[in-house]
């Protein structure tokens, strides 16, 4: 089973103001982030809001987002449900749209033990036709994976990576724990720490700011593949305050505010989630402007 590397969008999903998802905008921003340069492309997960949609919904955005993509960069689908049963069918839908990943949350709400969660992805894995990725996001979870369960998963022939959406501590015990597993990738998911990720050893980046700023990525990406490494530290910090700005208020709103101003249909949230202040749109307007951009 391949393995993915480098810089993949979790892309957003825009919806219209009266809550319908605007699949016309969705196409358009498949086609800013993917014709960008970037290695891949997340469909349908936190920061395409897929806990707003029914599963019906969820299915949709895969199937269409699948058809925009149209082989340009291989595709992963979120297809995390509470159960490996329901997983595994949305897992096997992905792959019939032409998905080659799928994106794996462990149980959440309700805990259980580290051998239930061992049992539930060896189950997925084991069934599913495109390759599974670790999902670990305690923040919104609840649940950390501990490193040594991520390594003991990552020998599954068909769990493939990890999206670490952590502090950089687990990351870096994740990667010297699976280090030598052969076809095991290493993700971070934060903005400001990629960049350290990559240096001590993972394979690639998901971050919400790509919607917005795909092309940056690439460079700070091929900056990394040049062992560039002082010009990529100082141009990941020309961008830090974007980065925090990402989640200084509730996401994916940010970088839907972000995408408005740079004449990319983000759209607006799916309530509950509220868009994004008048006071951070300006300062992230603000900071673009120090980054070349004429608003």
């Amino acid at each position: 089973m391949k393995t993915p590397k480098g810089m993949f969008v979790p892309v957003v999903t825009p919806f219209k103001e009266d809550q319908s998802i605007d699949f016309e905008a969705f196409k358009e921003v498949i086609d800013y982030v993917v014709g960008s340069g970037l290695d891949g492309i997340l469909i349908a997960g936190s920061t395409g809001e897929y806990h707003t949609m029914t599963l019906e919904e969820q299915m949709e955005v895969i199937k269409k987002g699948i058809e925009y993509v149209d082989g340009r960069v291989p595709v992963m689908a979120g297809v995390g449900r509470y159960t490996a049963a329901e997983t595994i069918d949305l897992a096997k839908f992905a792959g019939d749209c032409g998905a080659t990943w799928g994106l794996v949350l462990p149980p959440y709400y309700q805990a259980t033990t580290d051998e239930n969660v061992i049992e539930f992805f060896t189950e997925i894995a084991d069934n599913s036709p495109v390759g599974i990725v670790i999902y670990n996001n305690p923040l919104s979870t609840g649940v950390e994976l501990d490193p040594e369960l991520v390594a003991t998963l990552a020998k599954h022939p068909n769990i493939v990576s990890i999206k670490d959406t952590s502090d950089m501590i687990h990351t870096a015990q994740t990667i010297a724990l699976t280090r030598d597993i052969e076809d095991f990738t290493v993700f971070q998911g934060y903005e400001h720490t990629i960049l350290p990720a990559l240096a001590i050893g993972a394979e690639g980046g998901f971050a919400i700011l790509m919607n917005a700023l795909p092309k940056e990525y690439v460079k700070l990406y091929d900056l990394v593949k040049q062992n560039k490494w002082k010009e990529a530290a100082d141009f990941s910090m020309d961008m830090a305050k974007l980065y925090t700005a990402m989640e200084a208020e509730p996401y994916p709103a940010p970088v839907k505010a972000m995408m408005q101003l740079l004449g990319v249909p983000g759209g607006v949230c799916r309530k509950p989630l509220p868009d994004a202040s008048a006071e951070l749109k300006a300062s992230m307007k603000e900071e673009l402007k120090k980054l070349g951009y004429d608003l």
